[in-house]
């Protein structure tokens, strides 16, 4: 295999070393390696009648116009250059392997300028939202290898970042089973579509589109007010629901009657999938809070262990009011209701003191393509 000329497309450290070992592995006589080198130069690249060795050639190919014109054009490179991830046909392990290049062919070594091209990368989506997450990981970098290993966790940091119209799963943290729906109703209450925490895996009955009152595809965080959970193979929305409708044979009329539905095991609220067309009284309206002591405001992500907590809208009377009460999704392991002959374990609100069985995990299942 004849070895590749230099045209002053490859850094000149790289081209001679390669040569380097190129002569060794073909047993070349140590005094033709310099000038068959040379001989390999293109014609385009002057070079001075005395070069005495393999080094000081690599020198003289540095000093050529062709160097400025490959670190700058390996520098222009490097700023147009953009991160996309694995879900939206990335990949991430080539991403670096491909800045590490340019910031070599641009002899970028200052690790601090190489953070500033790193930043640069980041997808334009939520900019200003994930650079400062971006700034706290890279902030007490020093070394190249350090640089890498912070952005990998950033990779996994943003795949793990939880959007406006995602599919999650809700993991009951003390059973390990998910919250669930399925095409069947209650026999007391509201006798909408029930709700249950059924299987020990994701199934089709236990996936959940979260969404916000933000843009399409805006991140999600734990200071949003108006986030609701719509099953994703019913389309009807967890909740609780107020009131119900009562039909008077007498006059031949529907009259309402205005209270919350208790749950069919205690006397807590039910919790239900509610189609929200036929509904006008309901609350659909969740706020999730880190189960961790402290004040988070930053972006839900998979994994996070959460409160969801839902607040009464209206009054006994109908009315709606701003101080209504606010009550926690619960689950127990032995509090369980039956409907045809199947047992459910029971989901409802309460405004009891938190405990683990408030506890939920929530797991993104697919993010929406916001990046």
């Amino acid at each position: 295999m004849d070895f590749p000329k230099y045209d002053g497309n490859i850094h000149p450290n790289e081209w001679i070393n390669d040569i380097k070992r190129y002569f060794k592995l073909k047993n070349t006589k140590i005094s033709d390696r310099l000038s068959i080198a040379i001989s390999l130069v293109e014609p385009i690249i002057s070079l001075p009648s005395e070069i005495g060795s393999l080094d000081k050639l690599c020198n003289v190919l540095k000093e050529d116009i062709s160097f400025t014109v490959f670190k700058n054009t390996n520098e222009r490179m490097l700023q147009s250059l953009k991160y996309v991830p694995e879900n939206k046909g990335g990949n991430t392990s080539k991403f670096i392997s491909k800045f590490r290049k340019l910031c070599y062919n641009a002899e970028i070594n200052d690790i601090e300028e190489q953070k500033k091209y790193l930043y640069k990368s980041l997808p334009m989506n939520h900019f200003d939202s994930i650079s400062i997450e971006f700034y706290k990981k890279m902030k007490n970098v020093v070394s190249t290898n350090k640089l890498i290993k912070e952005f990998e966790d950033f990779a996994i940091y943003l795949s793990n970042l939880i959007v406006n119209e995602s599919i999650v799963a809700l993991k009951h943290v003390a059973t390990g089973k998910y919250l669930s729906s399925e095409n069947f109703y209650y026999k007391t209450g509201s006798k909408s579509q029930l709700v249950f925490v059924g299987s020990t895996e994701p199934v089709s009955n236990s996936l959940w589109r979260i969404k916000s009152n933000k843009e399409l595809n805006e991140l999600i965080s734990y200071t949003d007010t108006f986030i609701t959970l719509q099953h994703d193979k019913s389309k009807k929305f967890l909740g609780i629901n107020y009131g119900k409708s009562y039909y008077n044979h007498n006059d031949r009329s529907f009259y309402y009657k205005s209270f919350y539905h208790t749950s069919p095991s205690n006397n807590h609220s039910e919790v239900s999938c509610i189609n929200t067309s036929n509904h006008g009284y309901c609350v659909k309206d969740w706020e999730f809070n880190h189960a961790k002591v402290g004040n988070h405001q930053e972006f839900i992500k998979s994994n996070d262990i959460i409160n969801l907590s839902i607040k009464k809208v209206h009054d006994n009377n109908g009315n709606t009011t701003t101080n209504g009460q606010v009550e926690f999704l619960r689950s127990i392991h032995d509090v369980r209701f039956t409907i045809e002959n199947d047992a459910f374990q029971e989901v409802h609100c309460h405004n009891e003191k938190l405990g683990g069985n408030d506890e939920w995990c929530i797991e993104l299942i697919k993010q929406y393509n916001w990046i």
